[in-house]
């Protein structure tokens, strides 16, 4: 099992960046492929970005391809979403994710464990 706890949320003004990091308590942190989720209000959670175990491969939403950058650090047990060029649509709670499954990093059903989220909120 592995328990992930994100930061790193705020608020931002549009065109500011803001860096989410997400912790994993598990000793086998590099077993996991990770990801990014969001949840605006009243909307269903989205896929933003996922990374491979071993950091090598990205692959990110299209509403977010080129402003964020997803990044890994099995060493300390961290992946982080650096958020640049912020825009208002970008306001969520942004989730944390692990897998051990291989396909499909952008289904929400794939992943097994979850943080409990953060907040960031981009304001115009």
């Amino acid at each position: 099992q592995v328990q992930l706890v994100e930061s790193g949320g705020g608020l931002v003004q549009a065109g500011g960046s803001l860096r989410l990091s997400c912790a994993a308590s598990s000793r086998t942190f590099s077993s996991y492929h990770m990801a990014w989720f969001r949840q605006a209000p009243e909307q269903e959670r989205e896929f933003v970005a996922t990374i491979t175990r071993s950091g090598g491969s990205t692959y990110y939403a299209d509403s977010v391809k080129g402003r964020f950058t997803i990044s890994r650090d099995n060493a300390k047990n961290t992946v982080d979403l650096q958020m640049n060029s912020l825009k208002p649509e970008d306001t969520a709670v942004y989730y944390c994710a692990a897998t051990t499954r291989v396909g499909q990093q952008y289904k929400e059903y794939v992943y097994d464990y979850w943080g409990q989220g953060t907040q960031v909120t981009v304001s115009s």
